[in-house]
């Protein structure tokens, strides 16, 4: 049942504090004070795979969703629309000037708050996997007793996706290679043998539960969101548990403005670090010669105007497609390295590394860079607290997609194999890639650090790969994986985008996603014509602080809502105990009991005259007479 708001759009009718609630019903409620609020949306205002776009809209608009013309959220939309705009416009004719306000937003940060993300990422690991063993990990991300949506295998290959992107190929053979060589982490000590391993155990962390810690905290409130709740894709529904009716207002828009604008720029940071890498490779192979900013930019247009149309083809003949090429190219170059490099280097390297990484993590956790001064600082910003902001700014885009994907998880099964299999996945390739490159350093031909510029990340990639059998094919090979992953990165960056501008809908409408696609190459080289890497790092670092923030709030929400369904959950079981022991009390009493109460009251009444059969007064013997 529905009514109308005052601004004429449909709301689900839902119980208030003042409304009655029977004892019945209450099972399937979510109590939240002050006013109570359904577990399980109904199924009438609860949007359907075969729903068709109108009767989406008109679900939307039931649930509270201010849904504007167009089928977006004008309150979402357009404030994300000119924020990102107008950063891109300043970026692009303003250079300089954006290069200095970044520069100094990211100076402030590494220099006063740098210890709050090395907290927050610590305390989101812990919190997942505290999570994971809890009570809570029973919870259904669905409705109850509802089976998984996709398989197991399936699920596992769709989260080993999610594991990929443009930061593996980029990073894979540069982040472990600098750290072993030209920058190692200020303060470690010992032979080039230990400071290799705990610069393959620093990548780890970089690449391994850390990250995925931020994704299962947004991706699991989502989860229960929208498969347990009914809610739309929207973030600002996995804080409903904390904020109640107010997340439909201008809190909620807020919320998902945030979301946006940190999705995007963390897609145009990795368009940004893709476009230096496929101009390296062009380089590598001899297709160009000196490349300068001017072809970076004409890079971004050309591969922006391929995910415009992977956006036009639609999801199932554009990024599906994509996507399966893209997991074959990665798989093949992986399997490449692993065979045709130091196959037996590479595998103990794995292992080793595995085993500091494990003895160092909360060390390495923890290291906020105390005792190592500016030093310290410097490198921190270049890498650890730039990963982490990145990472944050990342979480809605990967929190949407692994929420999709695991309807019908338990909350346990969910927390494992978002940790697991895709930091596995990480590990084997910076295994395989960062061990290849400090082999050939250490034990090779060397030539992979620049005495001046020590290791170029995007590209030392390419002349490890040159230096392998059948390297040219190798070499053209990551290029066109670095090329798919920009594609997919904008073509599904800008779903994700375009759905929490449309209040969730799932299918929204073609024309914003090609508007989005086009702001995130925009803004890619805003950011790098305004600095280049730096610039992606500090705009990454920035836009992620307030999603932080938002972030904590939604591992609260997420926890009370756990609780709040706990407790009526031992509410049920309660109630069902009581009326189990009653039944069985009944039964046991009429089968040992019941024939002797039975006679024993029969006796009684027989030996009880009562009112009306009592002898007449003259028939009656005095008190005191035998």
């Amino acid at each position: 049942m529905t009514t109308s708001d005052e601004n004429g759009n449909g709301r689900a009718e839902e119980t208030t504090a003042s409304a009655p609630v029977d004892d019945a019903r209450r099972p399937h409620m979510l109590i939240e004070d002050p006013e109570p609020i359904r577990l399980h949306l109904p199924r009438e205002v609860s949007i359907a795979d075969d729903d068709s776009d109108e009767q989406i809209t008109a679900k939307l608009r039931a649930q509270g969703v201010r849904m504007g013309k167009g089928m977006v959220a004008p309150a979402v939309f357009w404030p994300a629309l000119i924020a990102i705009l107008g950063v891109a416009l300043l970026a692009i004719f303003l250079p300089d000037g954006t290069s200095k306000v970044l520069t100094s937003i990211n100076d402030w940060i590494v220099a006063d708050l740098g210890w709050y993300y090395m907290l927050v990422i610590g305390g989101f690991v812990i919190f997942s996997v505290v999570i994971g063993f809890s009570k809570f990990g029973k919870i259904t991300l669905g409705r109850d007793g509802e089976k998984p949506e996709f398989g197991v295998f399936s699920w596992f290959a769709m989260l080993f996706a999610a594991g990929m992107g443009i930061g593996l190929v980029f990073y894979g053979v540069g982040e472990p290679l600098t750290y072993a060589t030209s920058g190692p982490k200020p303060g470690w000590d010992g032979s080039e043998a230990d400071i290799s391993k705990l610069a393959m155990a620093q990548t780890f962390i970089h690449w391994g539960l850390h990250p995925w810690a931020i994704y299962a905290v947004i991706g699991l409130a989502l989860a229960y969101a929208i498969h347990r709740r009914g809610r739309p894709v929207s973030i600002r529904w996995a804080l409903e548990p904390l904020l109640g009716h107010r997340v439909k207002g201008w809190m909620g828009d807020v919320i998902d403005i945030l979301a946006i604008f940190g999705t995007v720029f963390g897609i145009a940071t990795s368009l940004g670090l893709g476009v230096q890498q496929i101009s390296s490779g062009l380089q590598a192979i001899g297709l160009v010669g000196e490349v300068d900013n001017m072809f970076l930019v004409i890079l971004i247009v050309v591969i922006t105007f391929l995910a415009t149309l992977s956006v036009i083809s639609g999801v199932g003949a554009g990024i599906k497609w994509l996507s399966n090429i893209n997991l074959s190219l990665a798989g093949l170059l992986l399997i490449a390295v692993l065979l045709l490099g130091p196959t037996l280097f590479l595998f103990q390297n794995l292992i080793e590394s595995l085993g500091v990484y494990l003895a160092n993590f909360f060390n390495m956790t923890f290291d906020v860079g105390a005792y190592t001064g500016e030093e310290g600082a410097e490198w921190a910003s270049s890498w650890t607290i730039f990963y982490w902001g990145w990472w944050i700014s990342w979480a809605p885009f990967v929190g949407v997609f692994i929420a999709r994907i695991s309807r019908g998880r338990t909350v346990r099964e969910f927390i494992a194999g978002v940790l697991l299999v895709p930091t596995v996945v990480g590990f084997i390739w910076f295994a395989a890639l960062g061990g290849t490159g400090i082999y050939r350093q250490l034990f090779g031909e060397g030539g992979l650090v620049d005495p001046e510029e020590g290791v170029v990340a995007e590209k030392v990639l390419f002349d490890v790969l040159s230096s392998l059998p059948m390297g040219s094919i190798l070499s053209v090979i990551a290029i066109i994986l670095v090329a798919i992953f920009f594609i997919t990165s904008s073509d599904s960056g800008s779903l994700v985008v375009d759905m929490l501008a449309s209040g969730g809908h799932p299918n929204p409408p073609v024309w914003s996603r090609v508007l989005f696609a086009a702001l995130e190459g925009a803004l890619a080289i805003g950011l790098l014509l305004a600095g280049g890497l730096g610039a992606l790092q500090a705009a990454s670092l920035a836009t992620a602080l307030p999603f932080s923030i938002i972030l904590i709030f939604i591992a609260i929400s997420m926890v009370r809502a756990f609780q709040i369904e706990a407790t009526r959950a031992r509410e049920i079981e309660t109630g069902q105990r009581y009326h189990e022991v009653g039944e069985h009390i009944a039964d046991d009493f009429d089968e040992y009991l019941g024939d002797k109460v039975d006679a024993r009251i029969d006796y009684r009444l027989s030996r009880t005259k009562g009112v009306l059969n009592r002898a007449p007064k003259e028939e009656r013997k005095p008190k005191g007479s035998r």
